[in-house]
């Protein structure tokens, strides 16, 4: 119902908090003041009119029995109010619209005396049309008789009480929230690769997330370096024969020896995907690298490779922080798969505001949709129709691919 609203509401949490805090005080705050406020000065201006009306009655007695001059001279002069015949009478009432009391004060005194309009447009004299004896007179004396001086002091003095203690609860809110902005930062670090101090601190809570994140963050770190001596011992171990065999294979000159050796080089193949894969989890950190440069060179190494590469050069320049051999190899990788299942292979960079975008097209039979999810997870590999029998693939390249955007805080999509 409320959906629409959620595109007006702050994106952070110190943003959205900040609101739970500040619009329930400050509602509070003007329907207790305007609610106060109104019932309050209302009876203090009916008093005060109910007093003023007195003295005018008593003045408009003297003027029925003595004359105008007798009224003003002995008793309307010394009480403050000025009375004379009304030359011109306005139509209608006239109040500032922010005047909230004057709306009493002119009920008050229509309730009284037979009032052809009142003037209230000057915030400190009252002019009242008083129809009286036949005649019209104009009677005007100060503001301060009917109503109370300074009335927006209390709505000051409760919005200046009310201020101060919001900015003490943002002050207060914001030290609280820090220990979650620094185990967000912890966090998004730790899925970019990076491996940054974090403390628990703050509330039991959030002691409570950062401890169970530096549990997870280890054991993530345990599997990462178990799987990488894992695959670098296993991967070690199986070169000293292949070295062994391959010698020997140089030596026969059969022909059975040409598919042999052939088999040794796809098993070297899958030896230097496994390193690879090893050392995504363990690359150097990131430095400022000049990433058209980078490409530059794995489109140099693709042609040298007898690939036909299209590029989209000279590339953007664009220095930014990069694990260059992990991403150099991914690229690599994505090329070379590229140039297997096609005969056409372009490459490209696009440059965007906060981002870019590395892409590698080919005309081949592509991946279809339902697989792309399955295409990208290590040592699997698809159908057939993808050529598993060429080139040694053990299903490695775009698990690289994927890992390596992941640590530089991207995506790999096919």
């Amino acid at each position: 119902m409320f959906g629409w609203l959620k595109n007006y509401l702050p994106r952070g949490i110190y943003g959205r908090a900040a609101l739970i805090v500040a619009v329930p005080f400050l509602a509070l705050q003007v329907i207790v003041s305007a609610s106060f406020i109104q019932r309050h000065f209302e009876d203090v201006t009916r008093q005060m009119v109910r007093t003023t009306t007195v003295m005018l009655t008593h003045v408009f007695d003297e003027l029925a029995e003595d004359g105008l001059s007798v009224a003003q001279s002995d008793v309307a002069v010394p009480l403050g109010i000025a009375l004379e015949r009304a030359a011109v009478v306005p139509s209608e009432n006239a109040r500032v619209w922010y005047d909230v009391s004057g709306r009493s004060v002119i009920a008050n005194l229509e309730t009284v005396f037979d009032v052809a309009a009142i003037d209230l447009s000057n915030r400190r004299v009252v002019t009242a049309y008083i129809r009286q004896g036949g005649e019209v007179y104009q009677v005007a004396f100060p503001r301060r008789y009917v109503s109370a001086r300074n009335p927006h002091q209390l709505l000051v003095l409760m919005v200046v009480a009310g201020l101060v203690m919001i900015v003490i609860a943002f002050i207060y809110l914001r030290n609280q929230l820090r220990p979650i902005k620094r185990l967000a930062a912890a966090s998004e670090a730790f899925g970019r690769g990076r491996n940054e101090p974090y403390h628990p601190s703050g509330a039991s809570e959030v002691r409570a997330a950062g401890s169970a994140f530096l549990d997870m963050r280890g054991r993530i770190l345990r599997q990462i370096e178990q799987r990488t001596l894992m695959l670098s011992g296993v991967s070690h171990d199986l070169r000293t024969p292949l070295t062994r065999m391959r010698l020997a294979l140089s030596m026969m000159e059969e022909p059975e020896a040409e598919a042999l050796r052939a088999d040794v080089e796809d098993m070297n193949r899958m030896i230097d995907a496994f390193l690879d894969f090893a050392r995504v989890g363990a690359e150097e950190d990131a430095v400022a690298t000049d990433l058209a440069a980078l490409l530059h060179d794995s489109v140099e190494n693709a042609r040298r490779a007898g690939h036909q590469l299209e590029a989209e050069e000279p590339f953007a320049p664009m220095t930014m922080p990069l694990r260059a051999l992990g991403l150099r190899r991914s690229v690599d990788n994505l090329i070379s798969n590229a140039a297997r299942y096609g005969t056409r292979v372009r490459l490209a960079l696009d440059v965007f505001e906060r981002s870019v975008r590395i892409r590698v097209e080919d005309n081949g039979p592509g991946i279809p949709e339902n697989q792309r999810e399955d295409a990208m997870r290590p040592f699997l590999r698809l159908d057939p129709a993808r050529g598993q029998n060429q080139g040694g693939s053990v299903g490695l390249g775009l698990a690289i691919a994927a890992d390596t955007a992941r640590r530089h805080g991207g995506t790999l999509r096919l």
